[in-house]
């Protein structure tokens, strides 16, 4: 088998590799996760290095980056991802590595036995984690917890075409072990609303997703609320929930603003499915509210850190130090109070949202009045100044973040005044709400026809599938922040 190699560079930060060095590996993504875990870990003496596909990811250009590493781009080559970072985890330096997308938790358990021989390894094995990426499983794993969630079955089983629902699928990574060998660089799926009357076309679906995904049924919110933890072999060490008010759509998707809180009915909810899994490392397990009856029902779990991981920070619980510690064999600092009621802000999202409101319609989504709007936003901004990017010592990220946003959207414009459709001109097939996803919001039909984006490909290449905080895959398009909920996305544009 051939080596792996990878191209090595110094970074922006100031730190020295010497062989006293206690190192720490991060990919660098487009969702803020990445660039929190720096912030945390390399003040505190943390020697830290950012590996990744694009030398513009924002954390390349932090502060606190010490090295930066080139690396395959795990969506088109995962095996070569999955040699290359276990090359680069060798370098006696490193401590452990901190899984930020789908497809870094999937190599790290996958290959659990051989980075254990080099580095600290707190995430679940590969037979736990199957259990969260097959949703099939997951949402076994959550009835014999008792914990609420939607109907919810294979497609194939589906037989109440008269009820509004979700077509997802059944995986949230394209992965060899889950679809066969022929997942590399395959687009698994992106979650679909199916009106009711019309089975969708399975044949379609199965050739376009290759595999046969869930059916869910539509649960009519929003909001999205999180609940994070840090797990050590079935024991909760840290926790830590928000709910998510504005997304990039005026109906949901990434997270742009969320309010921290401590709500004990969604703190049991979380902790008794992640007891069921005998969970080990890094959680967010992601709920929506049933308007009618007020009960938390599951939509997924991401496995490792979600894109609005700056804010959980701010409001007082450092999981990327505890993860650290955990790694390294220190003690835990265990269940960290944090200030409930206030919000943090990713101010490339809030300007998705707006931009929504101006240009978005979504049949079964009141748009807010465009005064409102940005009245809601601005005084949120005024009173609860906390942003993901943007903090005076590191603002090289944000500056990063923000070409990067602007410059996708101009070039959007100019292929526009050469010849190709807008994005706002064609046809929007959203025919529900949006709820918070790491992948941006897009239309598609259930029954593999033509999909068309709903928003401007600045807003679809930002919202980090990653968090969101999340997302039903952590792709680079939302670096899968993140990533789950019942968002309304193409069939062209791949999983979260």
């Amino acid at each position: 088998m051939q080596s792996a190699s990878y191209d090595d560079e110094e970074g922006v930060g100031t730190g020295a590799e010497t062989t006293d060095t206690r190192g720490v590996i991060v990919p660098g993504i487009t969702a803020p996760s990445t660039v929190a875990c720096l912030r945390s870990l390399n003040p505190r003496g943390v020697y830290t290095v950012v590996g990744s596909e694009t030398r513009t990811t924002p954390a390349a250009v932090s502060r606190h980056c010490d090295r930066f590493v080139t690396l395959p781009d795990p969506r088109a080559d995962l095996e070569a991802y999955g040699r290359t970072l276990l090359a680069l985890a060798e370098r006696s330096t490193i401590e452990t590595i901190i899984p930020v997308r789908e497809e870094d938790v999937y190599v790290l358990s996958a290959r659990k036995d051989e980075f254990a021989d080099v580095v600290a390894t707190p995430w679940p094995a590969f037979e736990t984690l199957r259990r969260v990426q097959d949703r099939v499983e997951l949402f076994a794993a959550a009835e014999a917890a008792g914990v609420g969630m939607p109907d919810t079955t294979l497609l194939t089983d589906w037989d109440d075409w008269s009820r509004e629902t979700i077509v997802k699928p059944r995986y949230t990574v394209a992965a060899p072990e889950y679809i066969g060998q022929e997942a590399q660089g395959s687009d698994i799926g992106s979650t679909v609303y199916h009106e009711p009357g019309t089975p969708p076309h399975l044949e379609s679906i199965r050739e376009t997703w290759g595999h046969v995904p869930i059916v869910q049924e539509y649960v009519p919110d929003t909001r999205e609320y999180g609940f994070f933890a840090l797990y050590d072999e079935g024991e909760a060490l840290a926790t830590f929930q928000h709910c998510q008010h504005r997304g990039y759509k005026y109906s949901g998707g990434p997270s742009a603003y969320r309010e921290s809180t401590d709500i004990p009915d969604l703190e049991a909810a979380g902790l008794a499915l992640l007891d069921e899994l005998e969970w080990h490392g890094l959680a967010m397990v992601e709920f929506l509210r049933d308007p009618e009856t007020g009960e938390f029902k599951l939509m997924e779990i991401n496995p490792r850190f979600w894109s609005s991981l700056p804010f959980t920070v701010r409001a007082g619980v450092d999981f990327p130090h505890y993860y650290w510690q955990l790694a390294t064999g220190e003690p835990v600092d265990r269940d960290p109070e944090y200030e409930v009621g206030i919000g943090g802000h990713l101010l490339r999202g809030e300007a998705c949202y707006l931009h929504s409101v101006l240009a978005d319609e979504f049949p079964l989504v009141d748009r807010p009045n465009v005064g409102s709007a940005a009245w809601s936003v601005a005084s949120s901004i005024v009173q609860q100044p906390r942003f993901d990017y943007a903090v005076a010592d590191d603002l090289g990220p944000f500056l990063q973040d923000g070409w990067t946003f602007c410059k996708t959207a101009l070039g959007d414009q100019l292929r526009g005044l050469v010849g190709h459709e807008h994005p706002s001109d064609r046809p929007q097939l959203v025919t529900g709400p949006v709820a918070e996803t790491d992948g941006g919001p897009v239309a598609a039909s259930a029954d593999g026809g033509d999909a068309r984006e709903s928003v401007s490909s600045a807003v679809r290449d930002s919202a980090d599938r990653g968090d969101t905080d999340r997302g039903d895959i952590d792709r680079d398009a939302a670096e899968r922040d993140g990533r789950p909920k019942q968002r309304l996305e193409g069939l062209s544009e791949g999983g979260r």
